[in-house]
């Protein structure tokens, strides 16, 4: 059995609301991760199965559903331009989680939400527009049920210390240096914002999965080579 969920979110981003809309709907890659879609009301996108497009106002709306039984998933964004060429987004997560694991699921969902919007707004602030190639990796199976496995990543970065908006640099071999930005931190997730690219470390142990790391490539990169290095470097971390 089903129980429903809601998860909102409101942010200022400094972008015009054309530019956010392109975000959320063709620029997901750059933030989230690819979602294909049918520009369009009606409109198929692949975000979950069955999902269609329910609301698409280009510049103030877009919303999209998805349903089976006593389950559905539902995403609303709502836009409102603010001066100065930025925009005010409101953010809608609707659903029904399973009542065996609710409360867990949907704690996930709450902070993943907020990192998404977060990269979200620093996608349409950075690196509006552009392309990107996406990558994630996730570390050996046992990190799921290994509560410290997420600070172990975060010391083996270096990161320990670090607090938001401070300068970086972190090595990883067969990746090279990131040098950038903390641009988020929490218990649970690491960001860091270099001059051509979002890393995202995931610690999703906190609700029985992997840790994982993805990467947001604003430039040419070879993402298999790179997954791989990743894969590498995450075993050597939790052997």
């Amino acid at each position: 059995m089903n129980r429903e969920f809601e998860v909102r979110s409101e942010r200022e981003i400094k972008g015009t609301p054309e530019q956010v809309f392109a975000a959320i709907t063709t620029g997901t890659a750059g933030w989230l991760w690819p979602i294909e879609c049918e520009p369009r009301l009606g409109g198929a996108i692949d975000i979950a199965p069955g999902a269609k497009i329910t609301a698409w106002e280009p510049g103030s709306r877009f919303a999209n559903r998805a349903e089976k039984g006593d389950w559905f998933n539902e995403l609303d964004n709502v836009i409102e331009p603010r001066p100065g060429g930025k925009s005010f987004v409101r953010y809608t997560h609707r659903g029904a989680f399973p009542e065996e694991d609710w409360q867990n699921l949907y704690d996930g969902c709450l902070h993943h939400t907020d990192l998404y919007q977060a990269t979200m707004a620093a996608y349409v602030e950075h690196f509006d527009g552009k392309a990107a190639e996406y990558l994630t990796v996730d570390a050996p199976a046992a990190t799921a049920t290994d509560a410290g496995a997420f600070d172990r990543l975060v010391r083996e970065l270096g990161l320990t210390d670090a607090t938001l908006g401070d300068r970086v640099s972190v090595e990883i071999p067969g990746v090279g240096r990131l040098d950038g930005e903390l641009d988020y931190r929490s218990p649970y997730f690491l960001g860091i914002r270099t001059g051509d690219a979002f890393y995202r470390f995931f610690g999703r142990n906190t609700w029985g999965d992997p840790v994982a790391v993805a990467a947001h490539h604003f430039g040419a990169v070879d993402t298999e080579a790179e997954a791989k290095a990743w894969e590498s470097w995450l075993a050597g971390v939790y052997a």
